[in-house]
């Protein structure tokens, strides 16, 4: 199907395709709705541009929300879709995604009942051929993996993540994600192909994002890094809040109890260890 250029001045509006299937819409009957798929504009995987899918959920974060879409929208990339999940603001949110409506592929604003049903959301809404990438309001997109087609057949694609203050993350899919969140969502492309139903785990408050990580590395998926995959997170994101129980619940249901066992067992040391640096610092 002949693609159509609606503003050659987006990543979103660049490539898309007129058909019936670019209706697809949340069942709502209650939330104010908009974006491209309402006036019939969906968007399609191809063998040399694959279809990236970022999704945006916030609740109340209008202060933040209009650099997220700005990043999503001046990516060089030709073929992504954006969607907005928002759980029904009372700030100026619902005003900021009527201002972007001809660049937002779908947006809701209705209540939901927490972050990752809000996530679950989003993910039944991506293309089914889409790479899913999330960002939280005040999270940026800086640029995604150089030559996307080359990744056509991989699972998991992940980058880096500028955490503030000079610091960098340095995201592993390796044998230490058996033991802590080694993986950014803010650098993570997942192919929709592998899990098609939403994912997220909502008995987990803070970690159903580690918890669905763990799930596709546990199953053999294959992880490739992209040094040039490169996002930064809001130091406002819910990713600050620490849950260490929860964490441990995470691995303990991914890996058994002797794996949560070395987890918190690993939390004492460093805790002790800081204690104990702090007690010589005082001393001197």
């Amino acid at each position: 199907m002949k693609s159509i250029c609606l503003n050659p001045r987006f990543s979103t509006t660049r490539q898309l395709i007129k058909t019936e299937q670019g209706l697809q819409k949340y069942s709502s009957t209650s939330g104010l709705e908009g974006g491209l798929r309402l006036a019939g504009y969906g968007k399609a995987a191809s063998e040399t541009n694959p279809l990236v899918s970022i999704i945006t959920v916030t609740l109340n974060g209008g202060r933040l929300l209009e650099q997220t879409i700005k990043s999503v929208l001046e990516l060089e990339y030709s073929n992504v879709e954006y969607i907005i999940i928002d759980g029904g603001s009372k700030d100026t949110t619902p005003d900021i995604l009527r201002k972007y409506n001809e660049q937002i592929d779908y947006w809701i604003s209705e209540p939901d009942e927490g972050i990752y049903d809000a996530m679950n959301k989003g993910w039944s809404l991506a293309n089914e051929k889409a790479f899913i990438l999330y960002l939280g309001a005040g999270d940026t997109i800086i640029s995604l993996p150089a030559d996307m087609a080359q990744y056509k057949n991989t699972d998991i694609i992940y980058g880096r993540v500028s955490l503030g203050q000079g610091k960098t993350s340095q995201s592993k899919a390796d044998f230490t994600l058996r033991l802590t969140n080694t993986l950014h969502h803010q650098a993570l492309l997942i192919n929709k192909s592998i899990h098609p139903q939403p994912p997220f785990d909502r008995r987990f408050k803070v970690y159903a994002d580690f918890d669905f990580s763990q799930r596709l590395y546990k199953k053999g998926y294959n992880f490739i890094k992209s040094e040039n995959f490169l996002s930064a997170a809001s130091p406002a994101g819910a990713s600050r809040i620490y849950a260490r129980d929860e964490m441990a619940s995470v691995i303990r249901k991914n890996y058994g109890p002797l794996y949560a066992a070395c987890f918190k067992l690993n939390g004492m040391r460093k805790k002790a260890f800081g204690l104990l640096s702090k007690n010589i610092s005082v001393r001197k």
